[in-house]
């Protein structure tokens, strides 16, 4: 392929420097060591990092996954040597503080350097994902010595991590689990039971991994409220930094998936003997807030790989609609005729136009909100950094269940592009597909982050966070209203706004007056609703400043970066015209509280 296979630079550059104002950032006390010299710096190591040592063997780990060998995993070697360039470059620690040895970047700047890993080999970045998830939780909510006896090793590329939550009954349903521990004189706990579905729960890429596990003390509340976190090392870690000896958590089975087979899932066993020692994160009774921390990054980082994998599919059927002759045009009656490639077909085009629609509004919207990360954390006026949260909040369910639906089936539309090819090993966009597949499921179901959207995120506050989210939208509507090309857009929008605001209010009458199963029923379509209007927002987002450009507010532009503008203008165009539109049967369904799903009952399958 002439261009790279993972990422458009020049789309990310655009979405970074004239959407998001990443440069922004750097006159912030937290950021102002850096520049936009330094961020592109960054990316273009990822990148190249990518490149060279992540994608050349994504196919490989695809094709000879973790093996469960005599209660030790073994994993293809290309994995650990991929890693140890990741850390040797300061990859793990990219957001970290200075002090503590990291490079104090913006997230937003990780996040878009975290794609091009995403984009190379979702499965082999996936370790290197949980461990700094492991290491911001502990920055979080662990105590001094749990920091230095486990996070600054993290950071360091010694140690990795695990999220241990589901067990064999309790996928995701945590209020179900039931590993237990018990207080021990000495500070530690003592904790027995399983947990299912680990993602790196064991391997030997690092010298120990460091599990974040789940468990009920014995004096527990029932539900989630009674629900506490600990820090639960492979190895024990010795006060002076090295390695004691093994705690107790076995391997007791490794899970064959169908895609992201090369990031080992495991079921885990702790306290088989007795003696899997454990240490409090956190209050106790809380640790599923803890937890939260966590998992609303790796909400955001599902997400990203998500978009990522589509990326990359899209990026593969366009350069193979660009090159494969075949058929010939409606119009062109001579069989003599050569051939056109097929990106002069229309339905090609649609279906090109349609993941370039997918994953470039959900791209800008991951990138979104990793800045509302950053103004979270570090914005300078505490007004900032109060309504980034609040987006924050609203948004990270959109951000994960969105693109995991939709730039999915963008990766279905690569393959139906490359035809029977692409549905044959030998091409890249099968895998990218069976890779993808998970990410509905990953941290949350889909239909459960529908359920979180609507039944908590929407309504928090008097719908505080919807209110300020359509603020925002308003603002983009009054600038791409100065552009003629997006008039019908603005006024679209204008309706569709309405609508949202409408059917959420007759949603939070019925929550408000008890009706929950009924006002959930639909949620998946509230996703949608609200889910396809963010996604118009950025992409309208996306066509006001490319119009802006093209009117020559900015100066003269060359022939590249004016078919550049004209395709995101093109990209709006069609996904207001073409995709849109559904948001009004969702809405439709949604107001009238149907109940189709209630009356259905098993008797009736």
């Amino acid at each position: 392929m002439s261009k790279s296979p993972i990422m458009d630079r020049r789309n990310l550059d655009f979405l970074l420097y004239e959407v998001l104002g990443a440069e922004q950032l750097t006159g912030w006390d937290a950021f102002a060591e850096h520049n936009r010299d330094t961020f592109n710096a960054v990316v273009d190591l990822a990148h190249d990092l990518a490149l060279e040592q992540f994608l050349p063997h994504n196919r490989k780990s695809d094709l000879h996954e973790p093996e469960f060998d005599n209660g030790r995993v073994r994993i293809i070697p290309e994995v650990k040597q991929a890693l140890d360039a990741y850390i040797e470059a300061g990859f793990m620690g990219a957001t970290a503080p200075a002090e503590i040895g990291g490079m104090q970047l913006p997230f937003l700047i990780d996040t878009a350097a975290s794609s091009a890993f995403g984009a190379a080999n979702v499965a082999t970045f996936a370790y290197a994902v949980l461990a700094r998830g492991v290491a911001n939780l502990l920055t979080a909510h662990g105590n001094e010595d749990q920091q230095r006896r486990y996070r600054d090793p993290i950071l360091a590329g010694r140690f990795y991590g695990t999220m241990c939550l589901s067990e064999p009954q309790a996928g995701s349903s945590l209020a179900e689990i039931r590993t237990r521990a018990v207080p021990h004189q000495d500070g530690h706990y003592l904790l027995e039971g399983a947990k299912m579905w680990i993602s790196g729960g064991e391997h030997e890429l690092g010298e120990n991994i460091i599990h974040m596990v789940l468990a009920r003390l014995p004096d527990a509340p029932a539900g989630v409220r009674g629900i506490s976190l600990f820090a639960v090392p492979k190895f024990h870690v010795n006060d002076d930094g090295s390695l004691g000896e093994r705690n107790d958590v076995v391997l007791a089975g490794v899970n064959h998936k169908m895609g992201y087979r090369g990031t080992v899932n495991t079921f885990l066993k702790f306290g088989e003997s007795g003696q899997c020692k454990g240490w409090l994160v956190g209050e106790p009774h809380k640790g599923l807030a803890c937890m939260f921390h966590m998992m609303n990054e790796a909400r955001i980082g599902v997400g990203l790989g998500a978009i990522m994998l589509g990326n990359a599919g899209y990026l593969h059927s366009l350069e193979y609609a660009k090159e494969r002759r075949q058929g010939r045009l409606p119009d062109q009656k001579d069989p003599a005729s050569e051939p056109v490639t097929l990106i002069e077909h229309a339905d090609v085009r649609r279906m090109l136009l349609q993941q370039k629609c997918y994953v470039e509004s959900s791209f800008a919207l991951a990138l979104y909100g990793a800045r509302l990360v950053d103004e979270k954390a570090s914005a300078p006026e505490p007004t900032a950094r109060e309504e980034a949260g609040l987006l924050l909040e609203l948004l990270t369910p959109i951000i994960k269940a969105w693109p995991s639906d939709w730039c999915l089936k963008a990766n279905e539309l690569a393959i139906q592009i490359l035809g029977g090819y692409g549905y044959t090993r030998e091409y890249p966009v099968e895998q990218h597909y069976r890779d993808n597949r998970l990410n509905p499921i990953h941290e949350g179901t889909n239909g459960i982050q529908a359920m979180d959207l609507l039944g908590r995120k929407a309504m928090m506050q008097q719908g505080a966070a919807l209110k300020l989210l359509m603020q925002r939208m308003q603002t983009t509507l009054t600038a791409a209203a100065e552009h003629e090309a997006l008039a019908g857009h603005v006024s679209a929008m204008q309706h569709y706004l309405q609508l949202a605001g409408g059917t959420t209010a007759v949603l939070g009458q019925q929550l408000a007056a008890g009706n929950v199963r009924l006002a959930l029923a639909n949620a998946t379509h509230y996703m949608t609703l609200i889910g396809h209007l963010s996604m118009a927002w950025m992409l309208l987002e996306q066509a006001s400043v490319a119009a802006a450009a093209l009117s020559g507010a900015r100066g003269s532009i060359n022939d590249g970066d004016r078919d550049f503008y004209e395709g995101k203008l093109i990209a709006c165009d069609f996904f207001f015209r073409h995709e849109l539109p559904v948001i009004e049967h969702s809405a439709a369904l949604l107001k009238s509280l149907d109940d189709t799903t209630l009356r259905a009952t098993a008797a009736h399958f």
